[in-house]
């Protein structure tokens, strides 16, 4: 009997990326779903600011990295549009409908402008990667955009719309990730910076513990301005540069753990899109459905059946065979959407941290 044949690998796929994308879409899965638990447990809430101070500025930060040679030429913005403009259009509707149905809301409103839960991070990707090649062109782009953070911040006009206090609070971690090479990532995976990371990752467990009864996490949310947190304007120019700061060290010590080989984990780290997209309609069935309210889950056994659910559930959404499934919705195919180029361009869609997995070329 002839031996099936085992999938191409991709051999400009650096599996050391894929499996960072592949643990920090797990880390979106356990915050979330940890979140009810933190209501009357200070350990939980301890691991969730630990988790939210820098898993979605890493996710903004990988982002960044993988988009060093995005342009506007006619062919790069195809594929954005396609790989994340209109996934974003299609879930965006598909989760205010789940909303209409699961609370028996039918009148609440489809909008575009204002992003239902997890969705603002592919808004905030679109904008981020329409704006690259300002920052790449200008001087000092990580502080002229922790500036514009900084300021977004202590600005309560702004209002809701498009989600641009997310989108410029998480901005400089993306535009950080613009500024890295290579040779940054092989640093971080040098023996004596893992070990380093081991005490400062502990530490800003039991700071996260210590703090965990009064700390206010909207701060780690970047939704809104700070006045809303009854500070007076000015505090958002000092809490945004520090969180930015926080951020990076804590998203370096977990870059710096991430395994640089080939595992079982690589290839689902291929489809975090899926998970990223997929997960939030589980997440919100527990809140609508009152799947928390049950007593045992909020005992630490229950608080670990909790993760372990997280982990199955984050892992299965990123499988093949959910892949197949979700495919036509997720990289949906729209060459009806375009102009014929003169060249077609490569139709690998982007992942949910707004690659396909290939390094770019180094500037």
């Amino acid at each position: 009997m002839q031996r099936p044949r085992e999938p191409k690998r991709d051999a400009n796929r650096d599996p050391y990326f894929d499996n960072a994308k592949y643990l920090t879409i797990v880390l979106v899965a356990c915050g979330h779903a940890w979140e009810p638990l933190t209501y009357g447990s200070r350990a939980a809430t301890a691991l969730y600011l630990l988790v939210y101070a820098f898993h979605m500025p890493a996710f903004a930060l990988i982002s960044g990295y993988f988009s060093r040679s995005f342009d506007l030429g006619p062919g790069r913005v195809r594929r954005l549009i396609a790989s994340v403009a209109v996934p974003y259009v299609v879930f965006e509707v598909a989760y205010t409908l789940f909303y209409r149905w699961a609370e028996d809301d039918p009148g609440y409103p489809i909008s575009l402008l204002d992003p239902w839960y997890v969705m603002w991070f592919l808004l905030a990707l679109f904008i981020w990667r329409l704006t690259t090649p300002l920052w790449l062109l200008i001087r000092w782009p990580v502080a002229v955009s922790l500036a514009v953070a900084a300021l977004a911040s202590a600005s309560p006009s702004l209002g809701g719309d498009l989600a641009l206090q997310r989108v410029l609070g998480f901005l400089p971690c993306f535009v950080a990730g613009l500024v890295l090479r290579p040779e940054h990532f092989t640093w971080l995976r040098r023996r004596r910076v893992r070990i380093a990371a081991l005490p400062v990752l502990a530490g800003a467990l039991c700071t996260a513990y210590a703090v965990a009864p009064w700390f206010d996490t909207g701060w780690l949310y970047h939704r809104g301005d700070v006045t809303g947190r009854g500070v007076p304007a000015w505090a958002g120019l000092v809490a945004t540069p520090a969180l930015f700061a926080l951020a990076l060290l804590l998203t370096a010590c977990f870059l710096a753990w991430v395994p640089g080989r080939r595992l079982w984990i690589t290839a689902l780290g291929t489809g975090t899109l899926y998970g990223y997209l997929l997960h939030g309609f589980l997440i919100k069935a527990a809140r609508f459905w009152d799947w928390y309210d049950t007593p045992w889950l909020h005992t630490p056994p229950g608080a670990l059946a909790v993760t372990a659910l997280a982990l199955g559930g984050i892992a299965l959404l990123c499988s093949a065979p959910v892949r197949r499934v979700f495919r036509p919705v997720v990289e949906p195919r729209v060459p009806w959407l375009f102009r014929a180029l003169g060249e077609a361009p490569n139709a690998v869609a982007v992942s949910a941290v707004g690659h396909d997995g290939r390094a770019p070329p180094p500037r």
